[in-house]
C-alpha cells in the first residue's frame, strides 16, 4: 500500500510525530488518519511505560504568573540530562503545566497520593488526571507521555505550588 506524502503531513501536523513514523502508523492502519493517530498515541504511550522507572533528577522550574498578577504557580518538572531539560519542547511542557496549575488548582499530583478514605474527583484534583487546558480531550498526562515519546527521556512532576491573592 502506498500512503500519500499529504496524508503523512496531515497526521504529522495534528501529533507532531517523526515523518517516518507517521508514515508507518499510516501503513499499519491501512491510510486511515484516525486509525494511524491513535497508533501513534499508543506507540507515545508505550515508550511513556517504559521509562517510567528510569531516575529524572535533572530539570527546571517554571513560573507563571497569569496577565491580572494576583494568580500564579511553580512546577518541577525533571528529566534525566541537563541536554533535554533545555529543550524548547521542555521548556514548553513546563510552562503549559505551570498555566495548568494557575489555571485550574489541582491539589495532587496522582491519584495515588489521595487516601482511601476521601471522595475526591482525580479528574478535578489531580494534575496528571486533568483534561489539558490547550487540548482538553488529552489529560496532561497524555500530554507528558506524547514528550517522553519525543525526547526520549523520562518526564515527571516533581511539585507545585500555586498563589493567589485574597480578597
Amino acid at each position: 500500500m502506498k500512503v500519500s506524502a499529504e496524508t503523512v503531513k496531515e497526521v504529522r501536523n495534528r501529533t507532531n510525530a517523526g515523518m517516518l513514523d507517521c508514515r508507518d502508523a499510516l501503513l499499519e492502519a491501512g491510510g486511515d488518519t484516525e486509525k494511524a493517530i491513535e497508533v501513534l498515541k499508543s506507540r507515545g504511550l508505550a515508550i511513556a511505560e517504559k521509562k517510567k522507572e528510569r531516575l529524572a533528577s535533572e530539570g527546571v522550574i517554571e513560573a507563571y504568573i497569569h496577565h491580572t498578577n494576583r494568580i500564579g504557580a511553580l512546577v518541577e518538572l525533571n528529566c534525566e540530562t541537563d541536554f533535554v531539560a533545555g529543550t524548547n519542547e521542555f521548556k514548553e511542557l513546563a510552562h503549559n503545566l505551570a498555566m495548568q496549575v494557575a489555571a485550574t488548582s489541582p491539589q495532587f499530583i496522582t491519584a495515588e497520593e489521595i487516601s482511601a478514605e476521601t471522595e475526591i474527583d482525580p479528574q478535578t484534583h489531580c494534575l496528571l488526571s486533568q483534561p489539558f487546558i490547550k487540548e482538553p480531550d488529552k489529560s496532561v498526562q497524555e500530554i507528558i507521555a506524547e514528550v517522553i515519546a519525543k525526547l526520549g527521556e523520562n518526564i515527571k512532576v516533581r511539585r507545585f505550588a500555586r498563589f493567589e491573592l485574597s480578597c
